[in-house]
């Protein structure tokens, strides 16, 4: 598939026209001629993978650690992460870094725009800072993801390219179910890629985490609970001092979000996998149990193929 103008993509957000570039997207080509991008799914790697994530908490060291663990020999990764970092933030050399020197004092650090420009990456997964709303208000997203995705393809037009869904605090006084439901489609779609994609032909693919923790907690709560986990609260973790954190995940909500980057990157269902793994630092993560693994997994599967822009095959 040839690739989209990228190099125009980007003198026109440079231009400062990223609002021409949304209306461009929402009434020339329109949802449904976004959707149309997505009509072909990706043909299923060959082998491993070389991953790079550009993120923030929400992706963290031991997700990643997971995903390689899941995928097997030959899968390598790299990252640039922050605290609530922006893929603004990540991109301007002017702009601070939060937690810069902390989250990247590990091995697998590579720096963003030195890694997507080597070409080395078979798949970047990139994802933006929550509150989402205020991303897009404040950040630009829209722009910088298309000026991330322009890097890689200029280094490598057959990389492939992936926006991270994430999720918001669980506290949310909109209900975190609602959003889940409704913020896919008005801001990670409507807001950040469709108009990402304005003036080109190249899909940007979707890794709907999001969209398998809601369906996951429904499942758990049409159950009466599962095993260990009896709300949305048990796959989150806990602050120093005990109370509850509202966004980060815990062990089983990575391991969660990690068989979602497995079955969207490469094409296999997650169903059989192992769920006794390693966090990043070496340690034995917390593992679900093999009546929780099991719904994961076959919940991951459930979503991800009924999600076109995933790029796997239903």
């Amino acid at each position: 598939m040839p690739r989209y103008t990228r190099r125009a993509a980007l003198a026109l957000f440079a231009l400062g026209v990223g609002y021409a570039a949304y209306r461009y997207a929402q009434n020339r080509r329109g949802v449904q001629a976004a959707k149309a991008l997505y009509a072909n799914p990706l043909a299923q790697p060959e082998g491993a993978l070389n991953v790079y994530h550009l993120g923030h908490s929400l992706v963290g060291r031991d997700m990643p650690a997971m995903l390689a663990q899941l995928a097997g020999d030959g899968h390598a990764y790299d990252s640039q992460l922050g605290w609530g970092t922006s893929l603004r933030d990540h991109w301007e050399p002017e702009v601070p870094i939060n937690g810069f020197e902390v989250e990247n004092d590990h091995p697998r650090f590579r720096p963003a725009k030195e890694a997507l420009s080597s070409g080395q990456y078979d798949a970047i997964v990139l994802t933006e800072m929550v509150e989402i709303a205020d991303a897009i208000k404040y950040h630009d997203s829209a722009a910088y993801l298309a000026r991330w995705a322009g890097l890689a393809w200029d280094a490598n037009p057959n990389a492939r390219i992936y926006l991270y869904e994430t999720w918001h605090h669980t506290d949310d006084g909109n209900g975190w179910l609602a959003r889940i439901d409704r913020d896919l489609r008005k801001f990670w779609q409507g807001r950040v890629k469709y108009p990402a994609l304005a003036n080109g032909d190249a899909p940007i693919h979707l890794i709907p985490a999001g969209q398998v923790k809601a369906a996951f907690v429904r499942a758990v709560e049409a159950q009466g609970g599962v095993g260990e986990v009896q709300s949305l609260h048990d796959l989150f973790s806990e602050r120093d001092d005990g109370t509850p954190d509202t966004i980060h995940f815990n062990d089983l909500g990575a391991y969660l979000v990690a068989l979602t980057h497995y079955a969207v990157l490469y094409h296999r269902t997650p169903v059989g996998l192992p769920y006794a793994l390693m966090r990043a630092d070496g340690t034995p993560a917390r593992a679900p149990s093999p009546e929780v693994a099991a719904l994961m997994q076959r919940t991951v599967w459930e979503v991800i193929t009924r999600h076109p822009e995933t790029g796997v095959a239903a």
